[in-house]
Formats: structure tokens, sequence, C-alpha cells
């Protein structure tokens, strides 16, 4: 038996980094900032603790782009390296120095900040550029280095002429990535994956207006000067305590996330932990329509303060992926697969973190100013609703703040409503019916004819709530959701005053086999019902059951929610105490029986919204020639 070391060779490990290191070529930069940070912020630790006996300064990460000689500079102020040091962090590739380091000094480096888990980042260099050279000066007492490699195994390391300490890494772009020497490219890379870094990051120069001096006219120009133009902000309001923030600062931040967004966020909520892992963010309750299509991916996610993606999905759980915002932390593993990340630990302790946060934070806000959240319940209702149907424990934190709003504004919980219907609308089971209304105009007769009864009736149009509805009656006792145009009120709660019908059991007979006789539309079942006098003549209503089915495939569209196509079915309710039911029955002829019905159906499918094309120009002409 033999045993041994595996050896990888490096001749084809240029091309192999070139195309597959990372799914996009532009995140070199992104890897190079984060080196030359991470050499920043290691400085300043080592010199914290005593270990550096250097000046740290107000160092800053400079990046110029040349674009006749081709060359992109990446400069920093950082720690540096010796020649041993170059030989093992560049030499021996996927040799992470900040893993090392942060092994290192593990027990006073908990607050460093240092970036790392990037491992082989400044490989990334070669899929701009033909060839790279480092040049770097130690903090330590040893000569600067001068690093130059072609993409080949083979390298070349000398001694350089560096005063400052630092480290200078310069590419020679590749003809296939030029875009990456024009200014507004590097100002775009820098804003995405940059924006928040914790080291000042300057490119280029920018003109600053200064006051005028005392005894300038008014039409005397104001003088100006040139500054570094640094383009992110090293301290953002996440990487703040809560308390050390206001509104306004929340505020602004959001507009400094979202500079094309004009509507303000309803309200923020702030992410701090530490154990037991580490995430810092801010998240922001926007607007939000009925429309499940509503723009996703718009929370940012950090490592560090930098950016890594706003895709979240596995992170943050699915209904809060509609949000906006930060969320930071270094224990979200970098550069996997989705579903690695979706399986981790980690990450699934941070999204039941986030939820337990997002709902703490939904009841707390109703809890002290029910006013308010009772204001902005139509702008984050789809979220809530959204998350009780798909989170079991965001459902029984929501359960108690969930809004139920009438048609006349008015809002109960859950709980409230229940007390509210107890004595009025039960049916004969004893469950209680919940009626509702999806659209105020559309069901506005049905709407009315409820109210006369004294009955509450909620308003529910989000375009997820057949599912919640659902999930509501399987989790709750004795309750069933009827909406106000289905299966007729006075069958389904139970009443002491019951109709007594006018009309014989012969003459119902009759009706109904005149009925149809003429109702050649075999998705209406003909159903006669004693009614108040008062009430219509006839009512289309859909079975609950299956008009909700209809609702709940068309919300998922062939998605999560998608199921077969649902037959169009219809009851038509017939009022047999209506003085034009019983002339209907008692009409001699035929003809007019006939057109009485049509007509009637016709004002019923009217009202309902079903009349159209042939139909509803058959029923304006008839009626035209009944008015003549």
């Amino acid at each position: 038996m033999a045993t041994g070391k595996i050896n990888v060779s490096v001749d084809n490990i240029f091309p192999l980094i070139k195309k597959f290191l990372y799914s996009d070529h532009e995140i070199f930069l992104r890897e190079l900032i984060s080196n030359a940070t991470d050499a920043t912020l290691k400085l300043k630790h080592l010199t914290a603790i005593g270990e550096a006996k250097v000046e740290y300064g107000n160092p800053i990460i400079e990046i110029k782009a040349d674009k006749e000689g081709k060359k992109l500079h990446i400069i920093d102020q950082g720690l540096g390296m010796t020649e041993e040091e170059v030989k093992k962090y560049i030499n021996e590739v996927a040799f992470s120095g900040a893993e090392e380091f942060l092994d290192k000094y593990k027990d006073s480096g908990k607050d460093t900040g240092i970036i790392g888990h990037f491992g082989l980042g400044f490989y990334s260099a070669f899929m701009v550029a033909d060839k790279v050279e480092i040049i770097t000066k130690s903090f330590k007492d040893a000569p600067a280095m001068h690093w130059t490699c072609d993409g080949s195994p083979n390298f070349e390391l000398k001694e350089a002429k560096k005063g400052d300490r630092g480290t200078e890494i310069i590419l020679h772009i590749a003809d296939d990535s030029t875009e990456f020497l024009e200014d507004n490219r590097i100002s775009e890379l820098l804003v995405k994956y940059n924006k928040f870094m914790p080291i000042p990051i300057k490119f280029g120069t920018k003109t600053e207006t200064l006051p005028k001096p005392e005894g300038a006219k008014e039409e005397d120009p104001a003088p100006t000067k040139e500054v570094d133009n640094i383009i992110n902000n090293p301290v953002p309001a996440w990487t703040k305590q809560p308390a050390d923030l206001k509104d306004e600062d929340y505020k602004g931040f959001y507009r400094e996330l979202y500079p094309t967004q004009f509507e303000e966020p309803l309200f923020n909520i702030h992410l701090n932990v530490d154990y037991p892992f580490n995430l810092t963010g801010i998240l922001y309750f926007p607007k939000l329509s009925n429309d499940l299509n509503v723009q996703k991916d718009r929370i940012q996610l950090y490592q560090n303060q930098v950016f890594v993606t706003d895709n979240v999905e596995g992170i943050v759980p699915e209904f809060l992926t509609m949000l906006r915002g930060v969320i930071d932390s270094p224990d979200i593993p970098l550069n996997v697969s989705r579903s690695y990340l979706q399986a981790d630990g980690a990450v699934k302790k941070i999204s039941s973190y986030i939820t337990r946060k997002v709902a703490d934070k939904l009841a707390s806000l109703f809890k002290n100013n029910r006013e308010d959240f009772e204001a902005k319940w139509n702008d984050i209702k789809i979220v809530i609703e959204y998350g009780m149907l798909s989170e079991d424990k965001f459902f029984e934190k929501a359960d108690k703040f969930a809004l139920y709003p009438t048609i006349d504004n008015t809002y109960f919980t859950f709980e409230e409503l229940q007390e509210k219907i107890k004595d009025n609308q039960t049916d004969k089971d004893d469950k209680l019916v919940i009626l509702y209304a999806s659209n105020k105009e559309e069901q506005h007769s049905y709407i009315e004819a409820a109210k006369a009864k004294g009955y509450e009736v909620l308003l529910m149009d989000s375009p997820i709530i057949a599912h919640l509805m659902q999930k509501l009656e399987t989790s709750k006792e004795k309750i069933s959701f009827v909406r106000v145009d289905a299966d007729h009120i006075d069958n389904l709660i139970k009443k002491d005053d019951t109709q007594i019908s006018k009309l014989s059991d012969e003459e119902k007979e009759s009706l109904k086999t005149n009925l149809e006789e003429v109702i050649s539309d075999k998705g209406y079942t003909v159903q006669l019902e004693a009614m108040d006098s008062e009430s219509s003549p006839f009512i289309i209503t859909e079975p609950e059951f299956m008009r909700r089915m209809k609702e709940m495939q068309s919300t998922g569209g062939g998605g999560m929610f998608g199921m077969g196509n649902m037959p169009e079915m219809y009851n038509l309710i017939v009022n047999t105490n209506h003085e034009l039911v019983s002339e209907i029955l008692n009409t001699k002829t035929a003809k007019k029986r006939e057109r009485l019905i049509h007509q009637s159906l016709d004002l019923a499918k009217l009202s309902k919204g079903l009349l159209k094309g042939a139909e509803l120009t058959e029923f304006i002409k008839r009626s035209y020639d009944m008015v003549k």
C-alpha cells in the first residue's frame, strides 16, 4: 500500500481562474478592494494592540485608471508585505492571509472587521488582466518588493523602490476587458460593490465650491478647489447603534440606498445581533400594492460592508423579499451554490431571527399606536398576509395584530371580529359565518343586502386572501368565510324570522319548470327560496368553494398556487315572494313569460358582472323594445 499527497499542477490554473473563478468578471474589483481593506484593517488592529509601532493615520484606498497605458491601479496604505509574505500569500494559490490572521488573533481580533473568506480573491485579477504587478512595502523594517506575473506559472520577484508602506496592484488590462478602464464603468462598480466599505475609497477628484470671502460682490464667482472624490460612506447607518440614530437618519439612509425612490418608507426595523451569529442591518417597509409581482430583490446582502448580492432568497424568508434595506453578516458563506446556502445551519437561524424581529416590530407598532398601524394597513397587508400563509411561526405572532377591515373602514383583529359577530352571524351548526367582499363596486348590491340585515361585511381584496382564508378555516375552530355574493346569506346564517313562501308546492314546481325551459345555460342551477319581498327577484351566486378554488388558480398562474381549470358554476336564486316572480308564474302567454325571465336573468347577470358580448347587446336591444 502506498500513500502520498495529490499535487495540483499550476500550469492550467490561470485559464481556469479566468474562466470559472467567478460567474461575473466584474467581481475582480470588489475582490482587490476587499484585500486592500483587509490590509488596512489589519494594520489598524495591530497598531491598536501595540504590535505595529507605526502611525496608523487616516489611510485611504485609491483607484487610478491609465487608459492610454491600459493599466488599472489599486493602491492601499495598509500593512504591506515582506518578501517572505509575498512568496507565501501570493505564490501559494488559495492560501488566505485573512483566514490565517483571524486565526492568529482570534481572541483579540473579534472587532477588527476584517473581511476574509475570499481565498482566491487576488487571482480574480487575471480574469481581466494579461499581466499583474504588485509593488509592496511592509510596515516592518524590510525592503519593498516588486512581484510580476503574466498569467503563466512563472513569476518574477525583486526588490523595489517604494518609500511609503502599503501595496499597489497594477493590472495590465487585456484587450477583451478594456471596458474596465472607462471612468463610468469603474464608478459603476465602485458604487455597486464598495459603496459602504469601511475604508474611504478615492477615485479621481471633484470640484468643491467654497464660501465667498468677506466683501465679495454678489456677481463674483465663488472660489473652488479640487478635492479627493471619495465614493463610499465608510460608516453607514446599519453599523451604528439604534440609540444613536434618529428617524431622519433612517430616512436619509433609505435615500442613500435608493436615490431614485421618492416615496418615504413607512417604517424601519434595525437588526443587531451578535449571538448565536453575527448580523446587522436595516429593513424598510415600503408602500406596497396588491400586486404579487411587485419588484423583489431590493434587499442588499453585505459581508462586513462588502456588497455580495441582492438575491437574498434563502436568507430572508420569501414573504419578506418585498421589503428593502440591508443585511450584513460575516456568517453567510459566499460564492457557493444557492442550494448549499439554503441548507446552511447559520443561514436558517438568520432567516428565523429576521422573521421573529419583523413580527416583534409589527406587534410593537400595533400596540403603541394602533391608529397609525390601521392607517398603514393597506400598504403593508400583502407582506403580513403572505407571511401568515407561508410561515407558521409568523402566523402565530401575526394573529394578534393582523387586521380585518370592514367595508366601512372599521378594523378588527380576529379575536375582536369573533366577539363582534358571535351573536348575529352563525349557521345552523353554530359555526361563525364571516361575510366579506373582494370588490366594493362590483359587489355593491350584495353588500347593501347584507348590511340591511345587520351583518358585518369585511373588505378582503388582496390577491392571496383565498389561500389565507383556507388556512384560517383550518387553524381556527368553527368559522367559515363566505363572500357576500356566494351561497345566499339567508341559507347560511341562522335566522329567527324564517320567511314562508307565498307559493304552493305545485306552483313552485311549475315555476321551476318554466325557468329551466327558458334558461338554456347549463352552468346555472335554479334554486327557489322564500325571502323578504323587498329582496331582489333573481340573485346569482357562486358556490364559495368553487369560486375560491378559481381564485387560488388565478393567483398562482402555474406557480406555487397553480391548479387545474375550474368550471363556471352559478346558482340562480329565485325569490318566490317577489311580485315579479308571481307575474312570471301567472303570465298567460309563453312569449311574455320568456321575455320576463330573460330580462330578470340578464339583470341579475348584470349585477354580478356576468353580462357581456352578444348577451349584453341582446339585453340592451330587448330593454329598448320594452321601453317602447
